[in-house]
């Protein structure tokens, strides 16, 4: 399909402007050289080409056919195309039927998808635009692409079809070797198209507009043979707040949300998640001039204004973009270019009275800030609006000089992207400098940049010890019953997957928890355990801090007479601060690994990280420090540091839970979990089995 060396017109036409013609139109403009054959009943002849009145005359092989007919008649043209062996097929046709079929039959979708299994055959679309192959010169699309469309090093892969048509006809000169516009993906999928893109030794980058993965055993694999060849993969998820649903009626489902695991996905897997198509632009261009980071912890930039670098700066600390902690020595360096009143520092201002040479101060800073070990990027950050002097002189000729000086990641920033002089930039982009575009989004591609090299920096994993078979055999026979679990159950299952609990008993009368209290040691918390209440401290089934057997007794009393006599007697845990972690199964992906502030406040401050089993401590580690509640663990308002260490063991510990039997739990809350200086304990546990 992608590589056709001969074409099937379906729906060929002369009219000016008609899908027909723009089908034909595509073809010739993407200097396709194989053989193209016109189909409409209606003519003879189309653009100079005989024409058939249906596939099946047509007097030889053909690969592909693209479908410019309605949706009524995308059936039977498959069907005919199916009968002489053509193998792809490309349709724009939205694919939704008048009528639904009746219950139990087949939909439009179904059959379609059925023939081309019958038939080995490929289908773009339907509800898209087709496909430009730059690398193999085929244009299957029916809507005017760009006749000037670079050939380049990205490939961009879409479900949208408006996204498809504004990244080709962007005006800053990316260029591609593939573009798909993926659409319903009746039969052929985004996986599909990314192990084609991969095939090609010119991808260099892999740019992703997704809606939804189809095929998410393909799609892993994909990611996994992108980081084999070392190609960055960029991820737009459209879609990530609507509908925001639970996943199950747990606090962890609700908080994972719908984009929860595209979120673990792709931090497993290294994939720069990106919000806006300037950003996408911006971040593309960058990484598709093919320097990456080698060395170097944040940028270091140069300016010629200060107040657009003090902007920068805020940005920055905005949107967590890491400034090079430059050394002595290199602003000492490049305080003897400025002049007097200019103070060296990262980000620089290089402004100066102009009374020597202005150049100097730009470029030897520039060239200083290049020979430091902390810089991993240079950024030369000025307005590219038409500079008025010759080209050979002036920043343009500066950013050229630096760029052939240095094999170091360099790029152009300008603030305002409106602002940009068309042709100045050429020059800039003709050199190979990428420009970026825009405060915000050329920052964000900065980050990407340095992400992509702390990523690729990361040691393999380490594989946490698995449980004993039998461990794992029994909980999976329990867990597969559908049973529910109580409290107790959940803090047995966690303890047998190693994560520390707090020592814990059952009881079921005022006797049994006064004996249970002296075997755990005073004090001790009284907590419900009547079948059915899932979130005990919303009917106040928590008792807290009971010195005494008599505090028990009263407490004891007070529950069992609200709530029934089943109670669990356990260990006040140690001061410290409150976490949630938790299990979700995600229907697409499977089973996550969830970390978040716990408490009460777990869904109210929403603040929350995922992983995607298996976890080893440096990966959970990652998880923890993605938490805006973060610095409270290292010790504020007078509160000692806790053990980081002991809670990232237990979240590794919680992976090899979830991998081993993720897939029959719909959630597992552990909150609170107590994090404290001497270690971390879970307290209380809700497991929701999966009832499919």
């Amino acid at each position: 399909m992608l590589e056709a060396r001969s074409v099937a017109v379906v729906g060929a036409s002369r009219k000016e402007g008609s899908l027909g013609a723009s089908m034909l139109a595509e073809l010739a403009r993407g200097g396709f050289t194989g053989d193209v054959y016109p189909v409409n009943p209606g003519y003879d002849e189309v653009g100079g080409y005989r024409c058939y009145p249906s596939i099946g005359d047509i007097p030889a092989e053909v690969d592909l056919a693209i479908l410019g007919v309605a949706t009524s008649r995308v059936e039977q043209a498959m069907v005919d195309a199916a009968a002489v062996g053509i193998q792809g097929i490309v349709t724009f046709s939205p694919l939704f039927e008048d009528e639904p079929p009746p219950p139990g039959e087949p939909t439009l979708k179904d059959r379609l998808r059925a023939i081309a299994d019958e038939h080995g055959m490929a289908m773009c679309g339907g509800n898209g635009m087709g496909f430009l192959n730059m690398e193999h010169h085929v244009r299957a699309c029916g809507f005017l692409s760009p006749e000037d469309l670079r050939h380049g090093p990205v490939a961009l892969l879409s479900h949208s079809g408006s996204a498809f048509n504004a990244f080709a006809f962007n005006d800053r000169q990316i260029g591609f070797n593939l573009i798909v516009s993926s659409g319903q993906e009746v039969v052929s999928t985004m996986a599909d198209y990314m192990e084609y893109a991969l095939s090609l030794q010119s991808t260099k980058v892999l740019a992703l507009l997704l809606e939804t993965v189809r095929d998410p055993e393909k799609f892993i694999a994909m990611l996994d043979r992108a980081a084999e060849r070392d190609v960055p993969v960029l991820a737009l998820k459209m879609g990530r707040t609507e509908g925001a649903k639970a996943m199950v009626a747990a606090h962890s489902g609700a908080l994972a949300g719908e984009h929860g695991a595209y979120e673990a996905l792709f931090e497993a897997h290294g994939v720069h998640q990106i919000t806006t198509f300037d950003e996408m632009a911006d971040t593309i261009e960058l990484f598709a001039a093919g320097r990456r980071v080698t060395r170097g912890r944040g940028i270091a930039s140069v300016h010629d204004s200060g107040g657009e670098r003090s902007m920068l700066v805020d940005l920055a600390h905005d949107l967590n973009v890491p400034i090079a902690d430059v050394s002595a020595r290199t602003l000492a360096t490049i305080q003897d270019l400025l002049d007097p009143g200019w103070t060296a520092d990262n980000p620089l201002d290089a402004w100066g009275t102009g009374t020597g040479d202005p150049d100097v101060p730009f470029r030897e800073s520039l060239v200083a800030f290049q020979a430091d070990p902390e810089v991993a990027a240079i950024v030369f950050c000025v307005d590219l609006s038409t500079q008025g002097t010759p080209y050979d002189q002036g920043y343009l000729q500066i950013a050229k000089d630096i760029w052939a000086g240095t094999d170091m990641p360099f790029c152009m920033l300008s603030n305002l992207a409106s602002a940009v002089d068309s042709h100045e930039v050429t020059i800039l982009r003709d050199a190979g400098i990428p420009v970026l575009e825009g405060t915000t989004s050329g920052l964000l591609a900065l980050a990407h940049l340095i992400h992509d090299a702390e990523h690729r920096g990361t040691p393999p994993l380490e594989a946490s010890a698995p449980v004993a078979h039998e461990v794992r055999e029994r909980w999976r026979a329990r867990l597969g019953s559908g049973a529910e679990l109580s409290e107790l159950d959940g803090l047995a299952l966690l303890g047998d997957y190693g994560v520390p609990v707090v020592a814990h008993a059952g009881a079921g009368s005022l006797q049994e928890a006064l004996a249970a209290a002296e075997r755990i040691g005073y004090p001790v918390a009284l907590k419900t355990a009547a079948p059915g209440v899932k979130h005990k401290s919303d009917v106040g089934g928590v008792k807290l801090g009971l010195a005494d057997g008599e505090a028990l007794r009263a407490a004891y009393e007070d529950l069992a007479e609200r709530l029934g006599p089943q109670v669990a007697v356990a260990a006040m845990a140690p001061r410290g601060v409150e976490m949630a972690l938790g299990v979700v199964r995600d229907p697409t992906f499977g089973p996550l690994v969830l970390v978040a502030a716990g408490g009460i406040l777990v869904e109210l401050l929403k603040d929350r990280r995922l992983g995607r089993p298996p976890l080893d401590d440096l990966r959970a580690r990652r998880l923890i420090d993605g938490l805006r509640m973060r610095p409270i663990l290292d010790g504020v308002r007078g509160m000692p540091p806790v053990d980081v260490g002991s809670l990232a063991g237990a979240i590794a510990r919680l992976s090899v839970l979830a991998t081993d039997v993720g897939d029959l739990v719909a959630a597992l809350d552990v909150n609170p979990v107590i994090v404290s200086p001497d270690g971390t304990l879970a307290v209380d546990a809700l497991v929701v089995p999966a009832r499919d």
